[in-house]
């Protein structure tokens, strides 16, 4: 399912033939039809060019916010597992501060004070995310900061800079991996949400919570401009759910010992 989003990314905007952009208001609200397989919306553009363009829009977002996600979170959970003392309870008392606010709801706070437009949504997105990675990393190295490789690094005055990296870093990649994974389909959920709601992308840009909203006002006459990003949106979100799932369950190595047992 990523795979098949994936191309759709790449090589759906040179396959549709009709500009996203593109205002036919002779075909306005027509059904879905040989040229136009999705229909079209209230300003008469193809809704399949608009559904393809979105794929790259929420993509994209969702790339780069869990990207600055798992940079920040993983250097704070890195900096306040290994170092311990003061700069740890320092850490964590800011990372539990932020969990204890529902994500979406301090999100849809801070893209409301910074404004409507797709930068600052990245941003609240990427604000509210970070301290799930800071947990998870800080557990992956206290489990592994006491093992005999790293305080023989240590022993031979290796530098702290160097152990984090070459040692404590590697051991945090697998969690890390399987949780960025399915973040990606929560941003892209969160990113339609806010947009949905005027606080994401705007109008003419072909994002698909921007598409459901603008086509519920007609959704008892033309059903097809809120079902189609609808669909992609779900579609996505177990795709990716999937990919964490199947992921964690390959590099556990409970599990590969149990599928070794039968």
């Amino acid at each position: 399912m990523v795979g098949v989003l994936g191309l759709v990314v790449v090589f759906g905007p040179t396959i549709v033939p009709h500009d996203p952009m593109e205002h036919a208001h002779a075909n306005r609200l027509q059904g879905p039809s040989l040229e136009h397989p999705l229909g079209t919306d209230e300003l008469g553009r193809d809704v399949l060019a608009r559904l393809v363009y979105g794929a790259r829009v929420s993509l994209g977002i969702a790339i780069l916010v869990t990207a600055i996600r798992v940079v920040l979170g993983t250097v704070v959970g890195l900096v306040a597992g290994y170092v311990g003392g003061i700069v740890d309870e320092l850490l964590m008392r800011l990372v539990d501060i932020q969990l204890a606010f529902p994500g979406l709801i301090l999100a849809l706070v801070i893209a409301g004070i910074l404004g409507p437009s797709l930068r600052n949504l990245m941003i609240a997105l990427a604000v509210v995310g970070w301290s799930t990675y800071a947990r998870v990393v800080r557990g992956s190295v206290l489990s592994v900061k006491e093992r005999d490789y790293v305080t023989a690094a240590q022993l031979v005055a290796m530098s702290r800079r160097r152990i984090a990296i070459r040692h404590l870093l590697p051991s945090v990649i697998h969690p890390v991996m399987v949780l960025a994974t399915l973040n990606l389909g929560t941003v892209v959920l969160a990113t339609a949400g806010l947009s949905f709601i005027g606080l994401g992308a705007q109008p003419p840009t072909p994002e698909w919570g921007t598409m459901i909203d603008s086509g519920s006002n007609y959704i008892l006459d033309a059903w097809w401009l809120v079902t189609a990003p609808g669909v992609a949106i779900m579609f996505t979100v177990m795709g990716f759910n999937l990919l964490g799932d199947g992921i964690r369950d390959f590099l556990d190595p409970k599990q590969q010992g149990r599928l070794e047992e039968i």
